[in-house]
């Protein structure tokens, strides 16, 4: 999937004003999803995703050497993150976020998404299913 598709159909998908706000909410979302995934999965994740966007997987997550360094948070936790940075109510967090994990799905293999999968609670399913 190209880049401005990808924005254009989160834009869409998230009922947003601007494809700027498209591009800020999926940097916030896919950051977020880094945290929570080590570096090897952010990685084979980033690589599938256009040029322009294979930054966003590290743009909130420090460094880490281990797997057990990598940072634990629920699904809550994750869209509470999403809300603090995008400054929205936590039920708009929720929808933004499932509109842009949407559009991600879509340009990820089932594989990939499996594999990241494999590294998350159960609860997360709803954001990264395996297959569609």
């Amino acid at each position: 999937m190209q880049y401005d598709e990808f924005i254009r159909r989160v834009q869409k998908n998230a009922r947003l004003d601007s494809p700027e706000e498209a591009r800020e909410l999926t940097e916030v979302v896919l950051g977020t999803l880094g945290e929570r995934l080590y570096r090897t999965e952010r990685n084979d994740l980033a690589a599938q995703l256009p040029k322009e966007m294979k930054g966003f997987l590290f743009s909130q997550q420090e460094p880490e050497q281990t797997r057990q360094e990598v940072r634990r948070f629920s699904l809550e936790e994750f869209y509470n993150r999403v809300r603090a940075r995008t400054k929205v109510g936590y039920p708009t967090a929720v929808a933004q976020t499932q509109a842009v994990m949407q559009v991600f799905q879509e340009a990820i293999s089932p594989g990939e998404r499996g594999d990241a999968l494999a590294t998350l609670p159960d609860e997360f399913k709803e954001l990264l299913q395996p297959e569609q």
